[in-house]
């Protein structure tokens, strides 16, 4: 069996440099209303966001004056996770705590 030369040696290249996307980010608020108090709401942070307790209470504050608080920005599958959580944590606790996930 012959050796192929350096003439006859293919040179394999990957023509095809496919760019890869980063996933789509998800914004998560959680919602006043009525009846959940402040501290479970920076427990919530505190627990499923891990906020420090100054920017638990910062957030609070806007959820309680604004009606609305930003928690944390994350992928689809995160961000859907953390609003299951506070759901059934609020349940839990029988507050009706609601948090919404939009995209970015």
């Amino acid at each position: 069996m012959a050796h192929a030369g350096p003439e006859t040696r293919e040179e394999l290249r990957s023509e095809s440099r496919e760019e890869v996307d980063e996933p789509p980010l998800y914004k998560v608020f959680l919602l006043n209303d009525d009846y959940t108090t402040m501290e479970f709401v920076v427990s919530i942070l505190r627990l499923v966001f891990k906020k420090t307790e100054e920017d638990a209470v910062a957030i609070m504050f806007n959820v309680h004056r604004q009606g609305m608080g930003l928690c944390g920005v994350y992928p689809f599958e995160i961000a859907e996770t953390k609003v299951d959580t506070v759901h059934a944590l609020a349940v839990e606790n029988g507050f009706p705590l609601k948090c919404i996930m939009e995209k970015e």
